[in-house]
Order: structure tokens, then C-alpha cells, then sequence
């Protein structure tokens, strides 16, 4: 299993797939298969059958799971594409990780 450094709320770019290049906010991290689900990105149409008597049936558009490594996180203050990285800090006996930027060292 690999370490998952994406968590839900991230916003993220699609790298490859038909949703090449397009933004979007991680709603779940399917952490045992290694992948995300990205609102309104990699979306299929369901046909739902009628529930009650004397309903429709209708179509209703489902994101699907996309795999982690197909998805990059991008930094909030310089605005790229990049991987997450963990810098780690000690406060007295406590040893703090934050979630920095590889590229411009700002924190996630």
C-alpha cells in the first residue's frame, strides 16, 4: 500500500484519463485501493430504477474513483501541480509533520 499523502478537501489536478488537465476538490480517499473521488470529475450516467409506485426512473450523473496516481496536488500559495512532502519539526519533546509543497516550501 502506498503512503497517501492526498486527503479529502485537497483541490487536485486530473494528470491523465479522458479529464486530462481539469480542477477539482477531493471528496472521499479510498485509502485500501489507492484512490480518490474528485467532485464532478470522472462522472458517469446511472439509470436509477423508480423507488415508489408511480415514480420515473431517471439518470443521475456518479463520480467514480480515480487512481492516485493519476491525480497531483496543487499548492494554494504558488498555484502548480506538485507532490506533497513532510517536513518535520520538533517542539520541546514533540516531533510536529506538516504537509509542505516540494516546489515553493509553503505549507498545505
Amino acid at each position: 500500500m502506498i503512503k497517501i499523502r492526498i486527503k479529502k478537501g485537497d483541490n487536485v489536478i486530473v494528470t491523465k484519463g479522458k479529464d486530462k488537465k481539469k480542477i477539482g476538490k477531493v471528496t472521499k480517499v479510498i485509502a485500501l485501493d489507492n484512490k480518490v473521488i474528485v467532485d464532478g470529475l470522472n462522472t458517469f450516467k446511472k439509470h436509477e430504477r423508480p423507488k415508489n409506485q408511480g415514480e420515473k426512473g431517471q439518470i443521475v450523473n456518479v463520480s467514480r474513483p480515480i487512481n492516485l496516481s493519476n491525480v497531483k496536488a496543487i499548492c494554494p500559495s504558488c498555484k502548480k501541480a506538485t507532490r506533497i512532502v513532510y517536513k518535520l519539526e520538533t517542539k520541546g519533546d514533540k516531533v510536529i509533520k506538516t504537509r509542505v509543497c516540494q516546489k515553493c516550501g509553503a505549507k498545505i
